[in-house]
């Protein structure tokens, strides 16, 4: 039988993004501090931010973009990205975001699956969207540079009315995010307004964050879960949000006390150093009172250790890119904070046994685990599909995702992530697939055979590890072995390189020739 949540059902407004998050803004909340861009050196109004974002989608429109139009934005954590991604919501045009260290390859490659007719970057990136845009045969003028004076500058200047639009928000797209879904390469997911909207309330109903809240928003925004809880769900609560382009220990201790931080979302490898770096205790982080850990498992005594040290709460949320991504929360105290929670508030799950396809029912007694299953998820957050109706068995039906991952119920049918049915290795909450280092390491003319897995270093992160046949075994040593790893580093992104290499005399496989990576940890 499926858990349901422990929350009330919430009603989802049948209104897109942009009614959602700045329809009901009061005169009271416009003066209110909306973002703080701490690299450009900005505090926007709410007033000024809701004004901006609508010349910019006048300016788009002018400019040929219009309702079901792709867009594609490679952009850091600013408020130029939300001006960005919510003009295109304005419009019912559809943002497709680009992971910042993604290769000129790998952008052309978005840009051409999602068919998108615009990229908007920034000169600052260097000259990736130039080789981009030509490789994806998009036209000079489609190519967009916010950070010139042609670029947004000239677009506030203009002050372009946008036009009227009407859409059925449950049917709209609004985003096409790329996910590797359970196997395979990126796919974009097709995720509507109503299900961004749904999942801003949803999560509303948690209660982790208010309008009082200062949030530091060091998520990547191209990331799902940056993009809903950050650049989305803190502006919808009229919170104030500060941008980072990215992680730095000290600016983000430094930050936290200047500016009196009250609530962080993070990744476990943020937990790490929370926990564990002295250079924490030079800085007075008294103002905040609790972060949340999302993209990968937070570890049960690594979560304690920041909160005794920091005297916090450690919260703990689970998603996908296809959930928009919140399908669960533990912000419960009665909770181990090793669990994921239960699910959020119009949300089902249950644990399927993936070899006998039998329900696995939560446990009768109290304090006991489970048997492992595959996690399936129900909700309206829960994607359309992917672009092109790719990777179908994740829609098994009757509105269920399977999600790749393998859970245990808790007795109260809280849920604790064990590992990933799928091959991907998440570095750094980035993306990995096996399969595109093995087929560039099988291209090298010293290697025979070759595995990828993810295995965790002394920092508690997932690494790529390539296991290697070499094609002369006298050869397998350190000089191959640097020459291997100088190889894929320089035709991937830099979070796709490998961080360890072991050669074997053979890669175990299946009758039927699917490596058995299991094996080889």
């Amino acid at each position: 039988m499926p858990v349901t949540s422990d929350r009330p059902d919430v009603t989802i407004p049948d209104v897109g993004l942009h009614e959602y998050l700045y329809g009901g803004l009061s005169p009271e909340d416009e003066d209110r501090v909306a973002v703080v861009d701490l690299a450009g050196g900005t505090e926007t109004s709410y007033a000024t931010l809701r004004s901006h974002v609508d010349s910019v989608a006048g300016w788009l429109s002018r400019h040929g973009v219009a309702k079901n139009d792709v867009v594609a934005l490679h952009c850091p954590n600013s408020v130029e990205f939300i001006i960005a991604a919510h003009a295109l919501w304005r419009l019912g045009a559809v943002l497709t975001p680009v992971p910042l260290l993604a290769s000129p390859a790998s952008v052309a490659e978005q840009l051409r699956d999602s068919h998108a007719v615009m990229l908007m970057t920034l000169a600052g990136l260097g000259d990736g969207g130039e080789e981009a845009a030509e490789l994806a045969g998009l036209p000079d003028d489609r190519l967009i540079h916010l950070d010139t004076s042609r670029g947004l500058t000239q677009m506030l200047a203009e002050r372009s009315t946008p036009p009227a639009v009407s859409f059925d928000p449950a049917t709209q797209l609004a985003a096409l995010p790329y996910s590797s879904g359970t196997t395979g390469l990126p796919k974009g997911v097709r995720l509507t307004h109503r299900n961004l909207v749904a999942n801003m309330a949803q999560v509303e109903n948690s209660d982790l964050i208010t309008r009082d809240d200062v949030v530091f928003g060091v998520l990547p925004f191209f990331h799902i879960y940056g993009l809903s809880t950050l650049a989305n769900l803190v502006i919808r609560l009229r919170a104030r949000l500060l941008t980072v382009p990215r992680f730095e220990l000290n600016t983000f201790l430094r930050n936290h006390q200047k500016h009196g931080v009250t609530f962080t979302f993070i990744a476990p490898p943020v937990a790490v150093a929370l926990a564990k770096h002295p250079e924490v205790d030079n800085y007075d982080l008294s103002t905040l009172r609790a972060v949340l850990s999302g993209a990968a498992s937070l570890d049960e005594d690594l979560a304690r250790a920041v909160e005794k040290r920091l005297g916090i709460d450690v919260y703990q949320g689970y998603g996908l890119t296809e959930t928009s991504p919140v399908t669960h929360v533990n912000a419960d105290r009665s909770l181990s904070p090793g669990s994921v929670g239960r699910p959020v508030s119009n949300t089902e799950h249950r644990i399927v046994d993936p070899d006998s396809g039998e329900e696995i029912p939560v446990p009768a007694q109290e304090g006991s685990l489970s048997d492992a299953g595959e996690l399936w998820v129900r909700g309206p957050q829960v994607m359309e599909g992917y672009l092109a109706d790719a990777d179908a068995t994740a829609l098994p039906g009757d509105g269920w995702l399977r999600t790749g991952d393998l859970a245990r119920h808790g007795s109260t049918g809280e849920v604790f992530i064990v590992d990933r049915l799928k091959e991907l290795i998440k570095y750094k909450g980035h993306q990995v697939p096996p399969a595109e280092l093995e087929a560039l390491l099988l291209t090298h003319d010293d290697v025979t055979d070759a595995a990828v897995v993810g295995v965790t270093d002394t920092d508690g992160e997932e690494v790529p590890k390539a296991f290697i046949v070499a094609r002369d075994a006298d050869a397998a040593g350190d000089a191959l072995s640097e020459a291997l790893v100088g190889f894929i580093a320089e035709r991937v992104e830099p979070y796709k390189k490998i961080r360890a290499l072991e050669f074997v005399e053979q890669i175990p496989k299946s009758a039927t020739g699917k490596i058995l990576r299991r094996s080889l940890l």
